[in-house]
């Protein structure tokens, strides 16, 4: 119909719907933005929970912009159901609403994994939490004051952000992982246990190569059983064993789904006028589950839906993982293996000061880097490998403050 404005809607209201928002007014988008959040808060930043569990940050500074004058907000209104051909969202309350294009933004769930005694009557035991929103954040909380002990099952990024927070709590805390050492999809087995010796430094003893096999207790869980027998007491247990794509929308519409909602360089689902991004899109096979690429495919839809740059493209990511919680901080990102073909390692480690730095090279050119405990040249070594720029002759300088380089 002539002169009704453009509807976008935004299903999710996490790290990606966020930027997607702000960037489309920025640039001048003209529609009707509306943005759909399940929880009842606005926008907010995930990555800082931890901090807000030890009370570095309260709830509301971890708010995301959301842009001016901003989408309307619909806190508080999850999306049930998705029907790209008549462009209508449904609506937990029944309420049905139209659209002309839809952003989905719907993130990722803990995944949850197969734990004998688990659940007591369908329902998880008392105790044991995830950490994925601030409801679970609060909840955890108020359970932290009461205890003493927590197991936390999952060494990555986030079960190791968890385990440094209760510890800072006063909780002694054990963390339970089944590969070899801490972080492994973005550190190297020498960063990984540089990382278990800094949380061991800070209250928390790490069990790699062990998995969590039973929950004991009932109706609160009192102790996890791991496969070889050994039992750990615990008052509360955290589980962060990764995440899992939230398809269940996109699978019901009809859309192509693999791990995620399958997306071309468009960021184009495989409807009309139906886009995903952040957690939930998987592009060119792969899903990132990272705040980078998340924002980087937020800005790119941004540029087209608005106007901006209508043919932008987004052909990949080079993503960064990066931990800086309390005395604990590192980063890394590429390719930092040991034995990629045509590259050179140089890697620096400082037993004393706890820091360990690794920079994967292929010529002159950054392939990937480690930087553990000391991140003062982060600045320069990821804008090195994101523009894919030219190393000095002497890389070196870029990792050394004290110690001896090994190459």
């Amino acid at each position: 119909m002539s002169g009704t404005p453009r509807r976008i809607a935004v299903v999710g209201a996490g790290l990606a719907g966020a930027r997607f928002c702000q960037r489309f007014q920025e640039l001048g988008g003209d529609a009707e933005l509306t943005l759909y959040g399940a929880e009842p808060r606005p926008a907010y930043n995930r990555v800082l929970l931890a901090d807000v569990l030890t009370g570095r940050y309260t709830p509301e500074s971890i708010s995301l912009p959301c842009g001016e004058p901003g989408p309307e907000l619909r806190t508080g209104n999850e999306v049930v159901g998705l029907d790209p051909a008549a462009r209508t969202l449904l609506l937990a309350t029944g309420e049905r609403a139209e659209y002309d294009e839809v952003v989905l933004a719907t993130g990722a769930n803990p995944v949850l994994p197969p734990l004998r005694g688990l659940y007591a009557d369908g329902t998880p035991l008392a105790g044991v939490h995830s950490l994925r929103t601030l409801a679970d954040c609060a909840r955890l909380a108020e359970d932290a004051v009461r205890s003493e002990r927590a197991v936390v099952i999952g060494g990555g990024v986030l079960g190791v952000s968890a385990a440094r927070a209760l510890a800072a709590l006063g909780l002694a805390v054990e963390v339970v992982h089944q590969a070899p050492h801490l972080v492994e999809r973005h550190l190297d087995e020498q960063a990984g246990q540089a990382l278990r010796t800094a949380v061991f430094a800070l209250g928390v003893t790490v069990y790699p190569d062990n998995r969590a096999r039973a929950l004991h207790g009932g109706p609160r869980v009192n102790a996890v059983e791991l496969a070889s027998g050994y039992v750990l007491d615990t008052d509360l247990v955290v589980i962060a064993c990764g995440v899992r794509p939230r398809t269940g929308l996109a699978h019901t519409a009809g859309l192509t789904v693999r791990r995620g909602v399958i997306v071309d360089d468009r960021l184009a689902a495989s409807a009309p006028g139906v886009y995903a991004i952040g957690d939930c899109a998987e592009h060119r096979g792969t899903v990132h589950g990272l705040a980078g690429p998340a924002w980087d495919q937020a800005d790119v839809l941004a540029a087209r839906l608005s106007g901006a740059d209508p043919g932008a493209t987004y052909t990949g990511s080079r993503p960064l993982s990066r931990l800086t919680a309390g005395p604990l901080e590192y980063a890394a990102f590429g390719e930092v293996g040991d034995d990629l073909p045509g590259t050179d390692v140089l890697r620096l480690a400082d037993a004393t000061r706890g820091s360990y730095k690794k920079l994967v090279l292929r010529g002159d050119r950054l392939v990937g880097g480690i930087l553990l405990g000391d991140l003062a040249t982060v600045g320069d070594l990821t804008r090195a490998y994101e523009r894919d720029e030219p190393l000095p002759a002497d890389p070196l300088q870029l990792i050394v403050t004290q110690g001896a380089a090994q190459w």
